[in-house]
């Protein structure tokens, strides 16, 4: 693990004070729980691959470093008068983003579409048989030879 607070100053483009130091410490820290937290509960055994994570960490600090709370501005001018509110989009908290866990791996396995063998196992069909592209009949034999061999579509 190589992230530091200073890696985050040099992502960020500047120098972190001895406050900053600390605090930017304490949320690579909150990273790292993070990740391992999810390694945990997927039951992953494997290491992760340390540029990998080393991104993962540096991205979810740097962006919560830049947005720490949940604010962003508008102004309303009318005439010579003009008022500003701050709001900002934020977790409020160090995010790992799904992206972000998708490139560690640690996501929950799902499964796809054609995942579902329709004729079993143990099947004797021809890979051609209509029974594999959801017709409701045999068309390579294998019905005929009690499902023993396929008799044509070979």
């Amino acid at each position: 693990m190589t992230v530091t607070p200073a890696t985050i100053g040099t992502a960020l483009g500047r120098t972190a004070t001895t406050e900053e130091t600390a605090q930017w410490q304490m949320w690579i820290d909150d990273a790292l729980m993070l990740i391992d937290a999810r390694k945990t509960d997927l039951e992953i055994e494997t290491e992760l691959d340390e540029i990998k994570l080393d991104y993962v960490v540096r991205e979810a600090v740097v962006a919560h470093v830049r947005r720490p709370d949940n604010v962003s501005q508008v102004t309303v001018s009318v005439q010579d008068a003009s008022t500003s509110k701050s709001y900002r989009t934020s977790a409020g908290r160090i995010n790992i983003l799904d992206e972000w866990w998708i490139l560690l791996g640690l996501t929950q396995p799902t499964g796809g579409a054609f995942t579902i063998d329709t004729i079993g196992a143990v099947s004797v069909h021809s890979e051609v048989c209509a029974l594999y592209f959801g017709a409701l009949y045999c068309s390579c034999g294998a019905d005929l030879t009690n499902y023993t061999y396929p008799l044509w579509e070979v």
